[in-house]
This record gives structure tokens, sequence and C-alpha cells, in this order.
């Protein structure tokens, strides 16, 4: 073990001015949804531009929900998504009774490989869900040319990707249907948890907004504080408890408002890594095309066959080392649900398999020192030094 304290695969940065905010919700008795979390998600729709419908909720993962709910997906239809995602992608889309169909990644970017798109498409698909993985967006002009060329409806899958920008514009301004947010833990921007949904189409905010709070056709906030008797409501729908609560959108205020300057630290660290592990006996991540910004919250490295340990073995070392790493993620067709309830083969997505078998995400956030960037690349150094062919 390295005489060195242990360096986490990930930590969140909270300064005194989220901890401010949260307890002065605190103070105020309203800590449920209220005015942090309307003003929240005021200053997220101003962060992406203006002009859009912004809903906070409890995780990205009730937002993807809500999103397809608002959509109309059902029993029967068929939802594109990727295999390489968190299961949280394609669990949604079997809470509403529907197939998700996995469409294999392009190798080189870990985002779903778009020339496969129309072949998976039939008469049943009624969205596609794109992930842009790590923080690099996908191509999403083809997506959404395919998808509009079919009457399909997009829904982007977000939860890595704030800031990033893809042909010069923020993703959650485009023209897809949807967007969804994570602001999990140990996402690039965090209010413990908790998700944002976006959409220009004003229904379906309106529909999201209505099923986040059990179907309830008022805000709840606007019947606790009105000053004349405004205790009547009623359920239009068989909504969902998805609401943000305002001690997390407390914390987002400040975490938004950082966005830029957490991208721009991460992007320095990724630059410092690109620079020391040229050589080396591995596949670097991608970098974003010109006109794109990569929101890096992830580094990935691949292992090549030059390399005589196997991702595990790695991961062990670098744990020796006093340095924690992870792997984004298990393949979808791998996992024991996903893998029986639609008889996927270990071969069904190879460039999902391959990417997977030898992929280590390796530590990057905002708070780590310079010097604890050149821990983790002395301890991958050594490591290839002692492991190579």
């Amino acid at each position: 073990m390295n005489d060195n304290c242990f360096l986490p695969f990930a930590l969140p940065d909270i300064g005194e001015e989220e901890i401010d905010e949260v307890v002065d919700s605190l103070r105020s008795g309203w800590v449920t949804a209220g005015p942090k979390t309307k003003k929240f998600e005021l200053d997220f729709n101003e962060f992406l531009g203006g002009g859009l419908e912004t809903i906070a909720v409890n995780s990205a993962t009730s937002g993807l929900h809500l999103a397809l709910e608002a959509l109309g997906v059902s029993s029967g239809d068929e939802v594109i998504t990727t295999p390489y995602t968190f299961t949280a992608t394609a669990e949604v889309i079997r809470y509403l009774g529907a197939k998700p169909v996995l469409v294999d990644i392009n190798e080189d970017t870990f985002n779903i490989d778009v020339t496969l798109l129309e072949g998976a498409i039939s008469s049943r698909t009624k969205a596609i869900i794109p992930v842009h993985f790590a923080g690099l967006a996908c191509d999403m002009s083809i997506i959404i040319n395919i998808a509009h060329s079919h009457g399909i409806k997009v829904v982007e899958d977000a939860a890595h990707a704030l800031p990033t920008r893809y042909q010069g514009n923020l993703i959650g301004s485009l023209q897809s249907d949807v967007t969804v947010y994570s602001f999990y833990a140990t996402k690039t921007i965090t209010t413990g948890e908790g998700g944002m949904i976006v959409t220009r189409d004003q229904q379906i905010a309106e529909r999201c907004r209505i099923m986040r709070l059990h179907g309830i056709s008022r805000d709840i906030f606007d019947r606790y504080t009105s000053k004349k008797p405004s205790w009547h409501y009623d359920v239009i729908a068989p909504g969902y408890k998805y609401n943000m609560n305002d001690l997390a959108a407390s914390m987002g205020i400040h975490q938004l408002r950082k966005a830029n300057k957490f991208q721009r630290r991460r992007q320095e660290l990724a630059d410092f890594y690109n620079k020391e592990f040229e050589g080396l006996p591995i596949l670097l991540p991608p970098k974003a095309p010109k006109g794109d910004l990569h929101a890096w919250h992830l580094y990935i490295i691949r292992l090549t066959n030059n390399v005589t340990i196997d991702r595990n073995d790695f991961i062990q070392l670098m744990s020796e080392q006093g340095i924690g790493c992870s792997v984004h993620f298990i393949p979808l067709h791998l996992l024991t649900y996903w893998r029986d309830t639609y008889e996927f083969k270990h071969n069904d997505f190879p460039c999902a398999l391959r990417n997977f078998e030898c992929a280590v995400s390796l530590p990057l956030y905002t708070k780590m020192t310079n010097d604890d960037a050149q821990r983790v690349v002395s301890a991958v150094k050594m490591i290839l030094f002692n492991n190579v062919s």
C-alpha cells in the first residue's frame, strides 16, 4: 500500500455557499419542493440560453421515466438505446411496459453507433435514447434527422453531459424532444440526488410537472403559500413522487454557477493525463471534435493486448497504490435481468463487450490537486512498466 492517504475515485466539490443555502432553507421552514426548487429551475433554463421548460426531479431516472410517459410510450412500444449505459436508462422503458432495443456502440467514442440506428427501427419504435457517454456528445444531427424521418421521438440521457456542447450548442438546447440531466453525488454538478428535465414542448412539460407529484393538477408550493384559502386540488392521473426538494435545489443553485469552472478543471486534468500517458500501451479516451465541448465526467483508459495483466488485476494494483478506480459500465446484456429477459448472448454487442473488458475509469474530479493527478500518473506508469510484453 502506498504511504499516502487513499485517493478515492470521485468526490463532490461542495463549498460554503452550498452549505449556507441549505442552512437558509432549513431555517426558512420550507424543505420540500418550494422557492429554491423554482429558482434552480429558472437558473437552469437561463444557463441553457432560455426559452425552455425546466422541471426539477429527484433523479435522472425519474426524469427519463416522466419523459417517456409524457411522450406516450406504453406497452408494446419499442425504445432504442445503447447497451453501454447504467441500467436506469433501460429500466425506465420497462416501467412503461415497452421493450428496450439495444444498438451497439462506436468503439472509439463509446456512444451509440449511429450507422446501426436505421436497422434497429421497426413499426413499434416510439423513441431513441442516446447517452452522451462520459460527457462526450453523441452525433445528434444524425440521430435527430433519423428520428424525424421516421416520426420517432428523441430523449437525450445527459446524465454525464453538463456542460457538454455539440457543434457549439449546449446539450439541452438542441432540437431533441427532451433532455434529462443527473445531479447524483459523482456527477459534474451535484444536488446529492436529483435531476432536471428540459424540453421545448409545453405539453410535455405540463405532463411531467403533473406526473412528478402524484398526478395533482396544482403545484403544492402554490397551494401552501397562498394567502387565501387554497386547499383544493384535483388528481387527474396516477402520478409518482418524483419532485426535487429545496435542500437539494439549494445545493444546485450554487453548483450550477460553478459548472463551467468545474469543466475547465476537469479539462485541465484530462489534458494532463493525455500528455503523460502518450505512448503507453493504453488507448486514451476520445477528445471532443472541433466545435464540441467534452464535460469530462469520466476519464477512461483501455488496456491494449501488450499489457500482460487484465483489467481487474490492473484495478487491484491501483488500489494497492492507494488509488481508487472504477469501471463504466457493465454492458446491459451481461447483467442477469437483461440477459435472461431478452435472451441476450455474450457476444451480441461486440464493441460494447471489447470496451468493457479492457476499460478502467481513473479518478477525475475537481477536488483533485495536481499532486493527486501526478500520483495517478505515476501509479499507472509503474504498473504498466512492470506488466508489458
